[in-house]
């Protein structure tokens, strides 16, 4: 396998470990755990920047009875294999004030850095 395929299958894999983990242990966890110190959120037109804004976001979020599940359907890494990026679909499922399930569903878009240990971390999403 040439070094972009398996760029592309490590960014795959770690995209899995973090949909499991968001799925597991919360998504505010899984969020902290794979972005990078400099990432990037964007949430309803407005940038959240840096891990540490982004843990603050997510303090304020009600997240505990959220579920977020994802799957990329593409994924692409530079030759350089530093920058690499997966979209595809997610849906949020939450309990809306009346208890009734509520799904929304949409396209998300990462892009993942390669960090200075070897692991891949989101800078976008």
């Amino acid at each position: 396998m040439g070094s972009i395929e398996k760029w592309k299958q490590e960014i795959l894999e770690t995209e899995s470990n973090f949909a499991d983990m968001a799925k597991e242990k919360g998504i505010n966890k899984a969020f902290l755990t794979y972005a990078a110190e400099d990432a990037v959120l964007l949430r309803g037109n407005k940038l959240i920047i840096g891990k540490d804004t982004i843990r603050a976001y997510m303090e304020n979020q009600a997240s505990g009875h959220m579920t977020l599940t994802w799957r990329p359907d593409f994924v692409d890494v530079s030759k350089s294999g530093d920058l690499g990026y997966t979209y595809g679909y997610f849906t949020l499922t939450y309990k809306d004030q009346e208890g009734d399930t509520v799904e929304n569903k949409g396209v998300f878009h990462t892009v993942w850095k390669r960090q200075t240990d070897g692991t891949w971390r989101f800078v976008w999403d």
